[in-house]
């Protein structure tokens, strides 16, 4: 006969204390996305009710630096008591107990009668507090009170560095905006002038060209955008010059319709043709090439922005990126700066610029993005 198999079979999931640690950590990661919008009203009460769950208590209150944001659980009555706890633990500085003197309560019957506060602490600054209540004081109450808030503090800083680099990303931005040139204001405004007596037709078309670049520069919604808007406002901006430099000013477009979806930073492309058309026509007289290629690389969508015009010290390229060049010059090398650091904060350190330049041998800058990243969308 043959041996029968011996059947195996699981008849339970880890130890209690396994259970535990992952009931623990699946309510804070319950508590966790509402934590990390900031400390607000509507945050405090989307995770007031996860944050008593971690604890065990009957009541648990969320509060700002003056009073309650959120109370959850039995005798919500004691939420007019909360803004003197808070106020007794912020002149405290730290974790605080409160007894039946501090909690007065003619409520037969009510299980709360003490309560543990803990501060919530972001970059040394006390900006609400976490309110336990129970029936009781203990030393584990008080010890897990202050980890939870410990806890609730590095989620609420996440939210401020979150906060801090949406921020930084919109004064990049402006940075950009504030680039363009008044003399490419002048110069369009002159251009489109120079055609209203001679052709009308043309100095509409011009001047709506230039209405609708300005509109998408100086747009104030979305981070993001897609590669074909990007590029609508670029041939835009190319029509402007061209009416400028007339024949002077070359352009070769090639671009895979495959990416055309993709999304991109806000003005991640446009500054780099400018340069471009900056690089290869202006303060020469002859004629300018620029070329735009967008092609798809597999994961990756590959923009290049080239043109046969002066071309840059490479040294001086390589401070722009690195954020140590000084404002001495014209306004194309920190550009490549605030487009790099953007692209390298959006997708990480791997997707930012190429630049290939010499003095007299033009320049040719890489963008590469992912064609789908997380939190990227236009």
């Amino acid at each position: 006969m043959r041996p029968m198999a011996r059947l195996w079979r699981r008849t339970h999931l880890g130890t209690e204390a396994d259970r535990a640690t992952f009931r623990t950590l699946h309510r804070a990661s319950l508590a966790s996305p509402a934590l990390r919008e900031g400390l607000t009203e509507a945050s405090a009460t989307r995770s007031a009710g996860h944050l008593r769950a971690l604890l065990g208590t009957p009541a648990l209150a969320v509060t700002d630096a003056v009073g309650c944001l959120a109370w959850d659980g039995v005798s919500a009555h004691h939420a007019d008591q909360v803004p003197t706890l808070v106020a007794a633990t912020l002149e405290r500085g730290r974790t605080r107990g409160f007894d039946r003197g501090d909690l007065v309560c003619a409520t037969p019957g009510c299980p709360v009668r003490t309560a543990v506060v803990s501060p919530l602490v972001v970059e040394d600054r006390i900006i609400g507090t976490l309110a336990a209540f129970a029936a009781y004081q203990t030393a584990g109450l008080a010890r897990a009170t202050d980890e939870v808030a410990t806890w609730v503090s590095g989620q609420l800083a996440l939210a401020e560095l979150e906060l801090s680099r949406t921020r930084l990303a919109e004064a990049e931005v402006r940075a950009l905006r504030a680039q363009i040139s008044p003399h490419f204001v002048y110069n369009s405004l002159g251009a489109i002038a120079s055609f209203v007596r001679t052709d009308p037709d043309r100095a509409r078309e011009v001047l709506l060209e230039f209405a609708d670049f300005t509109r998408y520069s100086f747009r104030r919604h979305g981070d993001y955008t897609t590669l074909a808007e990007e590029l609508r406002s670029i041939e835009r901006y190319l029509l402007l010059e061209q009416a400028r430099f007339g024949e002077r000013l070359q352009v070769t477009l090639s671009i895979a319709p495959e990416v055309l979806g993709v999304a991109v930073p806000f003005l991640c492309v446009q500054p780099l043709v400018e340069n471009a058309v900056r690089h290869g026509l202006e303060g020469v007289d002859r004629v300018g090439h620029v070329t735009i290629t967008a092609r798809d690389r597999g994961q990756d969508c590959v923009i290049e922005v080239e043109d046969d015009g002066a071309g840059e010290d490479p040294e001086r390229v390589r401070r722009a990126l690195g954020g140590t060049l000084l404002s001495d010059g014209a306004h194309d090398s920190v550009g490549l700066g605030n487009v790099d650091a953007r692209l390298r904060s959006t997708y990480g350190d791997d997707y930012g610029l190429v630049v290939e330049t010499a003095p007299g041998a033009g320049t040719k800058v890489v963008v590469r993005v992912p064609k789908f990243a997380a939190g990227v969308t236009a």
